[in-house]
């Protein structure tokens, strides 16, 4: 597939195969009853219990109209083929990009110090490694980067805290940990494009905060996407 983000003068627009492209999407993930996030494990179960649960929910999707899914990484390359092929769904690749904290050296790290050069490297290396692992994957449709990352620069996890009020600790925050993440962010926008170039690379913002500094840094970011509350 190819997939573009086209800019002219009636504005920009998805472009798959040539054709304009409209996502009804949503996020998706399988957990069955008794399980979590973390225990899940849905990836790792045989081929038939794989292909039962993506049949049931992918049937019921498909009679939504949802022709888009935004998965995190994990799933392998032949379900996201399996269900473009069989459902017209495509995916929407999600690296978290150490939102939620990262393993260094062996090591759990619950707060992500995008300046740190062992973060770096081990965010360039999974960036690198997904682009060559799914580059040529039929039903992929695009990458996106984080999921509000620039919360979890205040956060101390995955859980909601509460969010400053001063404008001056945000610009704080903003310079000192958030401009080094979204400089890290287009690093890995093109480090991706250089083994990827027909899929678009997107980031997941929280709402607009430092979108200022998101412009100076992220020129290479095809899409701002936002989690809009």
């Amino acid at each position: 597939d190819q997939v573009s983000v086209v800019s002219n003068s009636d504005g920009m627009k998805l472009v798959v195969n040539g054709k304009d492209f409209m996502i009804n999407g949503m996020n998706w993930d399988y957990i069955p009853i008794g399980t979590n996030t973390v225990n899940a494990g849905f990836w790792d179960k045989s081929d038939d219990i794989i292909k039962a649960g993506l049949d049931s929910e992918m049937a019921l999707l498909k009679n939504m109209n949802v022709n888009v899914i935004r998965q995190y990484t994990g799933v392998p390359a032949k379900w996201i083929k399996y269900i473009y092929e069989n459902y017209g769904i495509y995916t929407m690749l999600n690296h978290s990009f150490g939102r939620y904290g990262l393993t260094i050296d062996g090591v759990w790290t619950p707060i992500t110090l995008y300046d740190d050069p062992k973060v770096q490297k081990l965010l360039m290396s999974e960036i690198k490694q997904l682009a060559e692992d799914y580059k040529d994957t039929p039903g992929l449709l695009l990458y996106l980067l984080g999921n509000e990352n620039n919360y979890g620069l205040f956060w101390q996890g995955a859980e909601t805290e509460d969010f400053p009020d001063d404008d001056k600790q945000k610009q704080y925050i903003g310079e000192k940990r958030g401009r080094p993440m979204y400089k890290l962010m287009n690093e890995a926008t093109l480090a991706m494009k250089a083994i990827d170039r027909s899929h678009p690379v997107a980031i997941c913002n929280g709402d607009v905060l430092f979108i200022d500094i998101i412009a100076e840094e992220c020129k290479d970011v095809d899409i701002y996407g936002t989690n809009t509350y």
